[in-house]
């Protein structure tokens, strides 16, 4: 999605080659009107942003520097709303969290990737299926829960009001930190859906009440969000498939036209791709710069400090192990898909986008890895050098794979040794974006 927009922003931008050229300015703006209108961006949202972006280009002078922070701004003001963002805690625990949204728009996977996201932050959370029409619903949030080990309240009640209120004592009982309430949802809006919600927002009293929208629904998307906040009151929004080629002009457009704060976006397929929605980052994003704020942030909630210590040694020393590497195989899939940790380093979008279908899981070259580790005595691990040519064969045997696997692998690992403790010293990836802005990779 962000490359979407910024590459439209780059191009209205590259309209401006002089200084105070107006003409060159006018066609900047007409570039960036078609670059918003294209992406689904609401038409008084669009004139809003041309109109501040123009005035404050001319106030600071014509410019490209000029009409970049002009046009951040601008975005700036539409996305930031009243309310919070992110995640808030109730001052009494347990924090009710209460789900809403259509039928098939990612509402109970979002759930789950909800409450993943608090785990990992070190909180007991409680999920509950209040979905009791779509006979998949509780299955699906059940097979979700075991994969990121996250409790699922089990009642035999049909009635989702009664669901609710048994879920409301347990959670209390249990000492949980945070329970979310997965609701109905409907293909469309109908009165039974929305009599249901308000019961049992009645009932719960939540801390918050989340909208999970669907960025490929466009405007349509927007008139739904409008309608539940009207029906029941919503307290943020939570964009569902925002890796997808959906325009996203759905955020800019829910933050103008529903003056709702969004609070999450999904950014991938997996249960860790969930990051916050943050109006400052998310602009630096669309402009290219990343959001080296957020991946820390990730990072910190996955690898504790210590860890992070301990493999930066091992990599300046160069006896980074077969062990470490799958150890942070793991630790990079429990933060997300390759594409969305790419997408928030500067100057990766284009990266982010062609690594959209990398799939650690089911990665050729991680299986083969994986196969030749778990073939290798505890010493080999540890000190890949002990493989001679007879440990290589009787590792391929036992591994299944060829002896000219190992060697390949053997060899890829040594360069990517070298290369990570190069990186590692002082200066290194500085040297390192050089040779690649010269087509010089180091081996």
């Amino acid at each position: 999605m962000f490359e979407t927009l910024s590459s439209g922003f780059r191009s209205a931008i590259n309209k401006i080659r002089f200084s105070d050229d107006e003409k060159a300015l006018d066609k900047a703006l007409d570039e960036l009107k078609k670059t918003l209108l294209k992406n689904d961006v609401y038409h008084k949202a669009t004139k809003e942003i041309l109109q501040k972006t123009k005035e404050q280009t001319k106030l600071n002078g014509i410019g490209r520097d000029s009409f970049l922070n002009s046009l951040s701004k601008s975005l700036l003001d539409i996305l930031e709303v009243g309310g919070v963002y992110g995640f808030t805690y109730a001052k009494k625990p347990p924090t009710t969290i209460l789900m809403s949204g259509l039928q098939g728009s990612g509402k109970t996977t979002t759930c789950a990737k909800l409450a993943n996201y608090l785990k990992s932050r070190n909180k007991k959370v409680l999920l509950v299926p209040c979905d009791l029409q779509r006979l998949a619903a509780v299955t699906q949030l059940k097979t979700l829960g075991e994969q990121i080990e996250t409790e699922v309240f089990n009642s035999d009640s049909k009635d989702p009001i009664m669901v609710a209120k048994e879920a409301m004592k347990y959670g209390e009982s249990g000492q949980f930190d945070v329970v979310i309430y997965d609701t109905a949802g409907r293909l469309a809006i109908d009165d039974s859906l929305m009599l249901e919600l308000s019961e049992i927002k009645k009932v719960l009293q939540p801390h918050d009440t989340f909208y999970v929208a669907d960025a490929l629904s466009g405007q349509d998307g927007v008139r739904t969000a409008q309608a539940f906040h009207e029906k029941i009151g919503i307290t943020g929004v939570i964009l569902s498939k925002f890796d997808s080629d959906s325009k996203g002009g759905i955020a800019l457009s829910i933050a103008y036209q529903i003056g709702i704060p969004l609070r999450f976006m999904g950014m991938g397929e997996k249960i860790a791709d969930l990051d916050l929605f943050m109006p400052d980052r998310i602009v630096s994003r669309l402009m290219g710069a990343g959001d080296l704020t957020g991946l820390a942030e990730k990072t910190a909630a996955i690898i504790n400090p210590k860890e992070a210590k301990d493999i930066h040694k091992k990599i300046k020393k160069g006896t980074f192990t077969f062990t470490d590497f799958l150890n942070q195989i793991e630790n990079v899939k429990k933060m997300g898909s390759v594409s969305s940790l790419m997408s928030m380093i500067p100057g990766m979008g284009n990266m982010a986008k062609s690594l959209k279908n990398v799939d650690l899981d089911n990665s050729e070259e991680i299986k083969i890895i994986r196969a030749m580790v778990n073939s290798m005595t505890p010493k080999e691990r540890e000190d890949p050098s002990l493989l001679n040519g007879s440990r290589r064969k009787r590792i391929a045997l036992g591994s299944g794979l060829q002896v000219s696997d190992i060697n390949r692998t053997l060899k890829q690992f040594d360069q990517a040794s070298k290369l990570a403790k190069k990186l590692s010293q002082k200066g290194g990836v500085q040297n390192f974006l050089g040779m690649l802005s010269q087509n010089k990779i180091p081996h």
